[in-house]
């Protein structure tokens, strides 16, 4: 049998990973600072520090580009959203366009990371929570996000599974028994959709709100702002947050989240819903 060659590609480049030690996690990109930076000024600032754009893709809500540098021989996927980096990867080389046998060269002793330009503004405080009273910069004096005035105590981003009912058409076939033949007809059905999904959720005292991916947004909806819904209900105890949202007049999901596990659950009408794990979005050791 013969496949394609981009899964051949594909099923050499995990043989790799199995066989030999971890590749990707070998050795530091130097990007581990660039978290919350802004796309624009974090381009010339990573090609600054030798990475090459090879490509990228677009998401539900967020975009992705790949990242080469030679002399590491390492290769990088950013995610970004809202105009700044969300997050560092570092990924095997096949995602950059580059034979699966590449490893990170062992010997590179580049200068460490640094940021000599004024106009390299990276946001230090981006998708974490506060930390103290006026602690932070301008428009987030809390140290952490503000929403129409309320402080951002807890970030999450969250991936995993979504579903929703969807609809399919196809040819059906029937016997005519006054004509004595099979004559063909239309039909349409509805069923259970399943697809990747990502959530972003912010909460403080008494509230929060969730932003969510197209895929997941009804055609009839009550209008989020932005892509963000209003949480209402929020019930935050230090092993589980609960809350639901409104979609419309008929459907309003439950969300809940296990903080120890990170697993979060939406539970919506007929199939709409989504599955998934949640981590803080910073660079805090725990979950959240």
């Amino acid at each position: 049998m013969r496949y394609p060659a981009h899964l051949s590609q594909i099923t050499t480049a995990l043989l790799l990973v199995t066989v030999l030690p971890a590749v990707a996690d070998a050795q530091s990109t130097g990007l581990e600072d660039m978290v919350g930076a802004r796309a624009g000024q974090g381009e010339m600032e990573l090609q600054r520090r030798g990475y090459v754009n090879i490509r990228g893709e677009q998401g539900d809500d967020r975009a992705y580009t790949y990242w080469w540098n030679a002399d590491r021989r390492q290769c990088v996927s950013i995610a970004t959203m809202e105009g700044r980096y969300n997050s560092v990867q570092p990924t095997t080389p096949p995602d950059c366009r580059k034979p699966a046998s590449l490893r990170p060269n062992p010997n590179y002793g580049g200068p460490p990371a640094s940021r000599p330009r004024p106009d390299y503004d990276p946001d230090p405080a981006y998708g974490r929570a506060p930390t103290a009273p006026g602690g932070g910069q301008a428009g987030y004096p809390s140290g952490g996000p503000i929403v129409d005035g309320r402080n951002v105590e807890l970030g999450l981003v969250c991936f995993g599974d979504g579903s929703k009912t969807g609809f399919a058409s196809g040819t059906t076939w029937n016997w005519n028994h006054d004509r004595d033949r099979y004559e063909s007809g239309n039909y349409t059905e509805t069923r259970r959709e399943v697809f990747d999904a990502s959530l972003t959720i912010q909460t403080w005292p008494g509230g929060g709100r969730i932003r969510l991916p197209k895929s997941l947004i009804p055609p009839i909806n009550s209008r989020g702002d932005q892509g963000w819904w209003d949480l209402r209900d929020v019930s935050v105890t230090p092993d589980t947050i609960r809350a639901s949202y409104r979609l419309n007049g008929l459907n309003k999901p439950r969300l809940t989240i296990d903080r120890r596990s990170g697993r979060v659950t939406v539970e919506g009408m007929s199939n709409y819903g989504f599955r998934g794990t949640c981590d803080m979005i910073g660079h805090e050791p725990r979950r959240f």
